[in-house]
């Protein structure tokens, strides 16, 4: 089997977030080489800190495949996810993580919270990171400089 990259869809997803005011973070969950599900940021829409696009994304899958478990699933994400993602990619049961961009800052996967190095961490799928962070990054760099 091939690897083939659906970052692009998640920096579609991105790029509407950004047009919607939202941080321009987006995902997709991809099972069988298809997406299953996609969202981007929505936490100002909903006025829900939990409505990050990897939640949202994750959340959705679930609900089409009607269960809480997603261990055939592949996350793609434009920037590497915060604590609370993470553990929501654990709890999902999420095959492999893709993402985008490093996040210093916020992350909690490589940086940070370190979620599935801790030994309390029930699951930790594959890590993959840097895939066209350099899109990402830009993005997001530009999303904030306009709000300044």
């Amino acid at each position: 089997m091939t690897f083939r990259s659906f970052m692009q869809a998640a920096m579609a997803e991105a790029r509407a977030a950004a047009v919607r005011g939202e941080v321009p973070i987006g995902a997709v969950v991809v099972r069988d080489g298809e997406i299953l599900a996609a969202a981007g940021n929505r936490t100002r829409e909903m006025c829900d800190p939990t409505a990050h696009a990897e939640v949202l994304a994750i959340r959705e899958a679930c609900r089409l495949v009607q269960s809480e478990r997603l261990p055939e699933c592949d996350l793609y994400v434009t920037l590497e996810p915060c604590p609370i993602c993470a553990g929501t990619i654990s709890a999902a049961r999420i095959k492999r993580l893709y993402f985008a961009a490093s996040d210093p800052k916020s992350g909690g996967t490589l940086h940070g919270a370190r979620v599935f190095s801790h030994p309390q961490c029930h699951h930790a799928p594959e890590v993959y990171d840097g895939i066209d962070a350099t899109e990402s990054e830009t993005l997001l760099r530009d999303f904030f400089a306009a709000k300044r």
